[in-house]
């Protein structure tokens, strides 16, 4: 089952580190930021399920960032901040903010505002152990793909990123996306030709038509989208 990704965004070193640490035993993927160029970059990289956003960066402020991240993703965001007033407040929800915590706090009390939020937003809902696609099945659990009555044979690379397409589906995943998950200590750009074979060799293996894509989609310049309902490849794409 596919893990929430909370990333957090904070300038403060011993607040990072309590939050990663706890959050990681409390069974989240966290990725974490020390200022707001950061954070928008490595957003971009990991689509995170949550942000923790701190008010106050060194670089740019939290209302800018949490603008940006607006612009492109529904994705809840809680603001982190030492400051109490009600115009900051009301700046923080106006940008965008899903709710707002501020420093000192418990961890106890973010936790749950996290959980809450990822249940308003349904991101934390159940996951799709397995999926019939007319004579495609694909199960998550036992990491199978059948076509008919035939078992598919993936690598493990292969069968990573149908589950990471499939765990977005009908959501466009960007190449630098998909290959920083692929392949995190790697430099993202040096993947790009290894994406475009596990994809053909994954067209070949369960698409009915390879050269007529209809589950694994290509958007041109952008990057790759699984569509559950076998509409197949768009206009141009």
């Amino acid at each position: 089952m596919k893990k929430d990704t909370i990333l957090v965004i904070e300038d403060d070193p011993d607040i990072l580190k309590v939050l990663a640490d706890h959050l990681e035993l409390d069974g989240f993927m966290v990725r974490t930021a020390g200022t707001g160029e950061e954070g928008k970059r490595i957003f971009r990289e990991s689509r995170p399920d949550l942000i923790i956003l701190d008010l106050n960066l060194p670089d740019i402020d939290g209302i800018r960032v949490c603008s940006c991240i607006r612009k492109v993703s529904d994705a809840p965001i809680i603001m982190l901040t030492a400051r109490d007033s009600l115009t900051d407040k009301v700046r923080g929800f106006e940008c965008g903010a899903d709710d707002y915590i501020v420093k000192p706090f418990e961890y106890l009390e973010i936790v749950a505002r996290i959980r809450a939020c990822l249940r308003r937003t349904g991101a934390s809902g159940p996951k799709r152990d397995s999926l019939l696609l007319g004579d495609l099945a694909i199960d998550l659990l036992k990491k199978e793909v059948r076509l008919g009555n035939r078992l598919v044979k993936l690598t493990k690379k292969e069968f990573e990123l149908l589950e990471l397409l499939i765990s977005h589906d009908g959501e466009v995943l960007t190449r630098d996306y998909i290959t920083a998950q692929l392949w995190p200590n790697e430099e993202v750009y040096a993947w790009s030709r290894a994406l475009d074979v596990h994809v053909r060799r994954l067209r070949q293996k369960m698409e009915p038509d390879p050269t007529s894509p209809r589950f694994i989609l290509t958007h041109t310049g952008v990057g790759y989208r699984f569509d559950s309902s076998g509409a197949g490849e768009l206009p141009g794409a």
